[in-house]
Parts: structure tokens; sequence; C-alpha cells
């Protein structure tokens, strides 16, 4: 299990009935989470309202509940990162603040590497791990379908000072990217793996991560240098535990590296720990990882 306790701007407040209380930095959100099968010990919304919630429609899908105005956005902060968050469509804010235990980690790796490294981020998002690679002095191609959650990378990447930093944006279906980059003979020290459980390319292309994901990553054995520093592989699919995550990558990745997995979880106010998906690290040969 890993939990990363360095936030200021985020906490999980309370949590119980299938829903989570969180404060980012000034604003409550109530967000449904469906690790949370629990008991409230009191309606949540009586602990502290919230300025949103996101209720759940029964014919899927769902949508936010205003109680007070928000603003488009705003700003909280990891360390000295700083990332923008915003309600958005399926539940989302644009963050996951449970990977701050994956970005540190891929921030440790690089710096004690002490030789430039090349990161390729797929199914990159709004680019959490983009930013904490540049900020470790790695140059990152950042790969996402959506553009505009490349655009929001962008905006992460200028909030936290780092637009000078060496970066790529990449609009495109991450498979067909790869497939490319195999062919140009581009190759990477690292790579940071986020795919969703279900999602579509830029051009309507399908995955199901069950389906696809054993041969993406044998693809994407292809693009690693001859110095390969890591490859991390996360999941939030419901029902596919760390170890799962392990022997993808045992029998994918070459075999002179050392694998490990875990939950990634968040604390709460209660004392508990909340469990938001699981991780694989594959590092290379002679990499020290603790």
């Amino acid at each position: 299990m890993k939990i990363n306790t360095e936030w200021k701007d985020y906490r999980i407040i309370a949590t119980g009935d299938g829903e989570k209380l969180e404060r980012w930095k000034d604003v409550v959100l109530l967000r449904p989470d469906p690790q949370v099968i629990w008991r409230a010990a009191r309606p949540l919304r009586d602990i502290c309202r919230p300025a949103a919630r996101y209720v759940r429609s029964q014919s899927g899908g769902g949508h936010w509940e205003y109680n007070s105005p928000l603003p488009d956005s705003w700003v909280v902060s990891w360390r000295d990162l700083r990332f923008n968050v915003r309600p958005m469509n399926f539940k989302h804010t644009g963050l996951f603040p449970e990977q701050a235990a994956n970005w540190a980690t891929a921030i440790d790796l690089i710096k004690s590497a002490a030789r430039p490294i090349s990161v390729l981020n797929l199914f990159a998002y709004t680019g959490g791990a983009t930013v904490a690679c540049l900020s470790a002095g790695a140059s990152v191609c950042h790969v996402d379908a959506a553009k505009n959650m490349v655009e929001t990378a962008k905006e992460n990447v200028a909030l936290s000072g780092l637009s000078d930093r060496p970066v790529r944006y990449i609009v495109d279906d991450c498979r067909k990217f790869v497939v490319r980059e195999i062919r140009r003979g581009n190759r990477y020290d690292a790579i940071v793996l986020d795919p969703p459980s279900f999602g579509r390319g830029a051009n309507g292309e399908e995955w199901k991560l069950e389906r696809d994901v054993y041969d993406f990553l044998t693809m994407c054995r292809s693009v690693l240098s001859d110095e390969p520093l890591f490859v991390l592989l996360n999941s939030y699919t419901t029902g596919l535990q760390p170890a799962v995550l392990s022997n993808l990558l045992k029998l994918t990745m070459p075999d002179n590296g050392s694998v490990t997995s875990y939950e990634v979880c968040l604390p709460t106010d209660e004392g508990t720990v909340l469990p938001c998906g699981a991780s694989g690290l594959w590092t290379g040969k002679g990499v020290r990882y603790e």
C-alpha cells in the first residue's frame, strides 16, 4: 500500500454510503466512490455543507448539483507543483490526488538516475505525471486522445513554472502513436501508463483494458531505451488486484528488471484509508528502488 501524506490543499473529510466528502483547497465537494461500501456515521452533508455534489443517474452518468457558486476552476498545490481543478463530467475534477504517491516515486527515480531521462506518458490525461517528471528534470512526451485534456495539461505545466522544460504534447490514440514511434525508432527511458477501463481514441478507436493491455504493454517494450529506468502502470478497474499488474509487467517487460505492485490509497480524517486503485512498477537492471 502506498499513501502520500504531503497534500496540504486536499483532504478527505469523511466517507460513507457510497460517497466521499473532500476539501480541494477552500472548496468542499461530495462525490460518489465505489469503494465506500460502509455506512456513514452521520449524513456527510451534515458534517460540512458541500459547494457541489455529483449525483449519479439511474440511466448512467450523472450531474453536478451546486449549493453555492464556484469559479470555473481553481488551483491546488502539491509540494511546489500546481494544478487546476474543476467539476467535470463523470464526477471528475481533472486530478487524481492519490497519484501523488506515484509522482513522488517517479521524481525520486529520475533524480537518482543522474543522467538525462526521457519519459513517455500515455493516457496522460491532465498531466499530473507530466508535471512531476518535468519538475525532476526529465523530458516528457505527453500523449492523450482528448484535446481538451491535453490543453489542461499545458495549463498545469505553465502553472508550475515548467513551460520552458522539454515537453511534447500529442493528441492521438496511444496505440497508434506507439506503433509510429516503433517505426521511427524513437526510444524512452521511462514509460507511465494510466489506461482507462474503457475508452475511445481521437478517431473512435475502442479500448478495453482487460482485452488490450497485455498486447499494448508488449508494444511499449519496443520503445524502451537500451538503459530503461522504469515503467509505471496504473489501473482504476474494479477487481484488478495489484498482483495482476505485477504479472503483466513481469510477462511483458525485460526479465532483468524488478517488479513491485501495490494499492494506492488516500488517508481520511476518520483515521481510515480509502483505496483508489492499483499500480505496478517495473524498474530496470541495477535501478535501486525503496
